[in-house]
């Protein structure tokens, strides 16, 4: 123990044993928002709901002895979803697993998947008289037309409202965070290329989309249908098919670069073009195109995401592209490009994530955003499949039948609360990175 420590001690002044950084000081300001802070719990909340949706509400038993052996059906469904593992032979062609003579069986809570019908109990309340055989099979929330439990359909769709806010975000974060770092960091007279390797870039880079994408559309699709896992390869596959291009297209312009005029190196505009393309994106409304885009083209969730991901980037390059104008004169960037560090290194290293502030905000809010356009599509018949049940499928039910008011209830009150939650951990997050809001 050295001198100053024990003086320190004997003053009253707690020791700090690691530094403390910009985001402990972030975490601190945060927690002072005690709204936001129950909000991200609350969101916590919401995520364990949608990763264990499976068993919370399910036809399927969790565990199960039948026939002497002992099964757990909804991790065989995840096998069999995810890697195409078949369930086993007497798991088999089960019509009703409300029916199997169990040995013993522990059940989820809610012992209904969204897909279940009861035909003894359409449309009716909560506080309905209910055709079931116990208490336990009672449905706790109403049933739809069809007679499908509300509350199995809630609880599986916070699954997809969540994913579809989430990924299609990460789509725009990417996109965003990539186009509008090159655009505030290079500017128009930084990036040098020769003529050949623009010209031949910009060929490949549309014979490469051709073909990695537009080709193989029915492959991936069809990979879809039959296993999580064989979309993933079908996509790697796809990106390797686009990266190829790319890399042909590089390898053509090279014996052209010695030829004096298509070899000459000229500045790229890089600022130029991705605010050009800002102000393009911007122009169209992003809800029409998107009610366009799902319109005539086969109903899919990953579609909804990746077009919402690709219509709401515009947000985020615009914020990191200001910030980065900032940044890239002062004087830490000055001092690592004196030291002869490569743009790169400075980009991703030191560039970018002092830049992350906006877009953490603006990611916040935009998973609110993508949430409330998702249920939108949804309510209006359009995007998913008519057999998943989403927030907004549920809530166009209340249309039909204006009478049975927990069809618009819930799930109005679901979107509402999971919006409102992530537009309080916005604002939470404007006042915890913001210094002048700092006490």
């Amino acid at each position: 123990m050295t001198e100053q420590t024990t003086v320190k001690e004997r003053q009253g002044i707690p020791q700090q044993d690691k530094p403390r950084t910009y985001w402990y000081y972030v975490k601190r300001q945060f927690k002072k928002n005690k709204l936001a802070v129950w909000a991200l719990r609350t969101v916590y909340f919401l995520i364990f709901v949608a990763v264990f949706a499976d068993f919370i509400a399910n036809e399927k038993p969790i565990v199960m002895k039948y026939k002497d052996n002992v099964y757990f059906p909804i991790f065989r469904e995840y096998l069999h979803t995810f890697f195409n593992v078949p369930f086993p032979e007497d798991l088999r062609n089960i019509p009703s697993w409300r029916d199997i003579q169990y040995d013993w069986a522990v059940f989820p809570p809610i012992p209904y998947s969204p897909q279940n019908i009861d035909l003894y109990n359409i449309l009716v309340g909560p506080f309905d008289k209910q055709d079931v055989p116990s208490t336990r099979w009672r449905h706790w929330l109403g049933t739809d037309d069809l007679g499908r439990d509300i509350a199995a359909g809630l609880i599986h769709a916070t699954r997809i409202a969540l994913s579809v806010g989430i990924v299609s975000m990460g789509i725009a974060a990417l996109i965003g965070i990539l186009l509008g770092s090159l655009a505030g960091y290079f500017g128009d007279d930084t990036i040098r290329a020769s003529r050949a390797s623009i010209i031949f870039g910009m060929i490949m880079l549309v014979l490469g989309y051709f073909y990695a994408i537009e080709v193989r559309k029915y492959v991936i699709i069809d990979s879809l249908k039959e296993s999580i896992m064989s979309f993933v390869i079908q996509l790697f596959l796809s990106a390797v098919i686009f990266l190829a291009f790319l890399f042909l297209g590089w390898l053509l312009a090279r014996p052209f670069k010695k030829i004096k005029w298509i070899g000459e190196r000229v500045f790229l505009p890089m600022d130029m073009l991705v605010s050009r393309l800002i102000e393009v994106i911007v122009t169209i409304p992003s809800l029409f195109l998107i009610v366009a885009i799902v319109a005539i083209a086969e109903p899919s969730l990953l579609l909804v995401m990746a077009v919402i991901g690709l219509t709401g980037w515009t947000g985020i390059a615009r914020f990191i592209r200001a910030e980065l104008l900032r940044i890239r004169n002062l004087q830490y960037i000055e001092a690592a490009r004196s030291l002869g560090f490569p743009h790169r290194r400075i980009l991703v290293r030191h560039a970018i994530p002092n830049a992350l502030t906006p877009v953490l905000i603006s990611i916040a809010f935009g998973i609110a955003s993508a949430i409330l356009t998702e249920s939108t599509l949804s309510f209006l018949g359009l995007g998913v499949p008519p057999d998943t049940v989403t927030w907004g499928s549920i809530l166009s039910l209340s249309r039909k039948y204006p009478e049975s008011w927990w069809l618009a209830i819930f799930p109005g009150s679901a979107i509402f609360i999971t919006v409102t939650l992530f537009n309080l951990i916005g604002e939470g997050l404007i006042y915890a990175l913001d210094p002048r809001f700092k006490r």
